[in-house]
């Protein structure tokens, strides 16, 4: 899922950060930073709490909030949307809408969460992606790994020092207190979604003493949550920040992070502590303001550099993993969750991103029509399967459009209609190409697009670049055809067949209307017209407010 719950990159303000009042003392404030140091301090906290804040803001929409159009349930309790996302959906930036999604926001400091899956039919894929605070994926359970047969894993958190059942031979540790849970689900066709409901219905995800039959030992302490929404996101990041590591302890593999928060306190930001700038110099918060900016301009920078670029498509097979993968780069955590939060492993799901068309130019689907052809025998190697989904550029959001639209997708093939070589060009456009060609048609923004590629657990030559992605080329319009050569006047009268000679050789031209112009096509134009779009290609979109939470069993 490429979120911002804040939904726009984090502007650069300190002019509010007035959320209690840090230890640091003024009168020793001036002696105690050397010139910079306060700048560079603040700029590696801003780069490592980045991604921790924009989780919180969909922690805070998706399970606190109550009144929050995007909100889903408490914690501890499944909920499944039976459809796929549409533009309604704005708590997460580049939202998959290839499979349903079931959600379980975990609060692990009680007891542990047992997670079930029922049997799935081994044809279709599923995947329950774990990940916690700081947006390491720390695990996963699936079609991939766990396999599709009826199975259940203990997720624990950091401080859990219990038991685990003799029926459950999986286990998972979060790093922090409470994790995300993301379930996704594939759906083949509209007509699927029932199947989909079953398997969904037999989803579970239980507090440990609910799956074992007996009575909680304990319960947790109850959270003040802080509000948070863009503007407050803005103002304050690292008193968010203090807020959420009070739920990320610097133990097992996070104690690498010791010297790291030991230089973060020197400014005031630390577990649990209040954060306000009132008690550093001038100078000192012109630092930080610069730190925080600086940040964010190595946050956007990092981005272009997330793997490698392949006919104008960035393919990052390091962009989301664990602590582990990340191997203290925090910078690349921070531009992954930018590009696209609570993205899979690449060997779950590889992400190419379009940066620019075949002339080097940003995508502008405002401007021009483009056309994206895969080669016959090269579409996306996938062993479960691929989809090509378009987004706003400005909001990284999907866009409405007369059809309904949002992607074209491997099980969709049936119904596009191929070239004559055996080559399928897909159609990225915001105008109708017209019924002939609307079966592979991507409706795409009136302005900058944002174009994602999705391979699902993807074959070797995905992940070790023997396949490429092909460029997205600008269709160009035909010039206008030259006017047709004239024709002599037909006579009337017979005196009009007997012309002077000078008249003869210089006849009066016909006049012509010039041939219309039409836009070059791709191959696909060569092929017979397509078959109206099949009801089955089309993914149900029910109102998103008749989703509702999974009653726990």
């Amino acid at each position: 899922m490429s979120l911002l719950p804040i939904r726009t990159v984090l502007p650069v303000t300190i002019a509010a950060m007035t959320i209690a009042v840090a230890s640091v003392d003024n009168a020793n404030a001036r002696s105690k930073f050397e010139k910079g140091e306060v700048k560079a301090i603040a700029e590696e906290a801003f780069i490592y709490g980045f991604p921790m804040v924009m989780n919180y803001g969909v922690y805070y929409e998706s399970f606190i909030d109550t009144a929050s159009s995007q909100y889903k349930a408490p914690f501890n309790q499944l909920y499944n949307t039976a459809r796929v996302y549409t533009p309604a959906d704005t708590a997460v930036v580049t939202p998959n809408s290839d499979t349903p999604y079931s959600f379980i926001g975990m609060d692990l400091r009680a007891e542990p969460i047992v997670i079930c899956n029922p049997d799935i039919e081994k044809s279709r894929y599923f995947s329950v992606q774990l990940i916690d605070m700081y947006t390491f994926n720390y695990g996963y359970m699936g079609t991939r790994t766990t396999g599709n047969a009826a199975h259940c894993a203990l997720i624990a958190g950091p401080r859990w020092k219990g038991k685990v059942p003799k029926t459950i031979s999986t286990v998972f540790r979060s790093e922090t207190d409470f994790s995300l849970g993301l379930i996704r689900t594939q759906l083949f066709n509209a007509a699927d979604i029932d199947n989909v409901k079953k398997i969904q219905a037999g989803y579970r995800a239980l507090p440990l003493s609910q799956f074992e039959g007996r009575a909680a030992k304990a319960r947790a302490a109850a959270v003040k949550w802080p509000k948070i929404d863009k503007e407050l996101g803005a103002k304050d990041p690292f008193a968010y920040l203090n807020f959420l590591l009070s739920y990320a302890p610097a133990t097992g593999p996070a104690a690498v992070e010791a010297p790291m928060r030991a230089r973060f306190a020197k400014i005031g930001i630390a577990a649990g502590k209040p954060f306000d700038v009132t008690k550093l110099t001038a100078d000192q918060k012109e630092e930080l303001e610069a730190g925080i900016k600086s940040g964010m301009e190595k946050i956007k920078a990092k981005i272009d550099n997330l793997g490698g670029v392949e006919n104008g498509w960035r393919i990052a097979s390091n962009a989301f993993g664990d602590r582990a993968m990340y191997a203290g780069d925090y910078a690349r955590r921070a531009a992954a969750a930018m590009a696209g939060i609570y993205g899979n492993d690449a060997v779950e799901a590889l992400y190419p991103m379009l940066a620019t068309d075949s002339e080097g130019k940003k995508p502008d689907t405002g401007v021009s029509n483009y056309a994206l052809t895969f080669p016959a025998g090269m579409l996306p190697p996938a062993k479960a399967f691929w989809s090509v989904t378009m987004y706003d550029g400005k909001t990284q959001l999907l866009i409405n459009n007369p059809i309904n639209r949002y992607l074209i997708n491997s099980p969709m093939l049936p119904d596009l209609k191929k070239n004559a070589d055996g080559s399928l060009t897909l159609l990225l456009q915001k105008d109708s190409p017209g019924p002939d060609k609307q079966a592979n048609w991507l409706p795409a923004p009136n302005g900058p697009a944002y174009i994602v590629m999705r391979i699902y657990w993807p074959e070797a030559s995905a992940l070790n670049g023997s396949w490429k992605p092909p460029a997205v080329q600008i269709v160009k319009a035909e010039p206008p055809a030259a006017p047709a050569p004239a024709e002599p006047a037909t006579p009337t009268d017979a005196s009009q067949a007997a012309p002077a000679k000078a008249d003869a050789a210089n006849p009066e031209p016909a006049k012509s209307e010039p041939a219309k112009s039409e836009a070059a096509t791709p191959e696909a134009a060569k092929s017979e017209p397509d078959k109206a779009e099949p009801a089955a290609a089309q993914p149900a979109t029910p109102d998103p407010a008749k989703d509702q939470p999974q009653k726990q069993q």
